[in-house]
């Protein structure tokens, strides 16, 4: 299975950049992983969060094909132990989905759209990270559960 982290806005800093590729990598050695960047919205402070977010689903969902699994990176998405989510994870693995797109959203978080088409929404803290930051979180978190199913002895109870 194809995943693909879909993120809204661009990666600028280098150590958020080196944390994505270091795990990326890692990840690449399991399955095919693929990082797509949504350029920000032009005059995107000039427009209301509601617009803004209607523009940046639209974005969103151009990138995600019918038959892909859609796991939304969302602060009021459930809360999994690291065990738990490898074992989500898997499950979506059997289900035959053709991919897994876990999107990221802008500041704002997603729009109406996005969240009806989304399959799951899953959190990763009740503390607030900066989305370039999540970026880094999830890929580590994605390789740990890749490890755990593996059954390799990256993670620690």
């Amino acid at each position: 299975m194809k995943v693909t982290l879909l993120v809204v806005g661009k990666t600028t800093e280098p150590f958020v950049k080196q944390g994505i590729e270091l795990y990326a990598k890692r990840i690449g050695f399991y399955v095919k992983f693929d990082i797509i960047e949504i350029p920000p919205i032009k005059a995107a402070s000039n427009l209301p969060a509601q617009e803004l977010k209607r523009l940046e689903g639209e974005e969103i969902l151009k990138k995600i094909d019918s038959q892909d699994f859609v796991m939304l990176l969302d602060e009021k998405g459930k809360l999994e132990t690291s065990r738990k989510f490898a074992e989500n994870i898997q499950k979506i693995f059997n289900q035959g989905f053709k991919g897994l797109v876990v999107c990221v959203g802008g500041a704002f978080g997603f729009s109406d759209a996005v969240y009806e088409r989304a399959n799951q929404k899953i959190g990763l803290s009740t503390l607030t990270f900066p989305h370039q930051l999540v970026r880094v979180i999830f890929a580590e978190q994605f390789y740990r559960a890749l490890t755990i199913l593996k059954g390799e002895e990256y993670h620690h109870d």
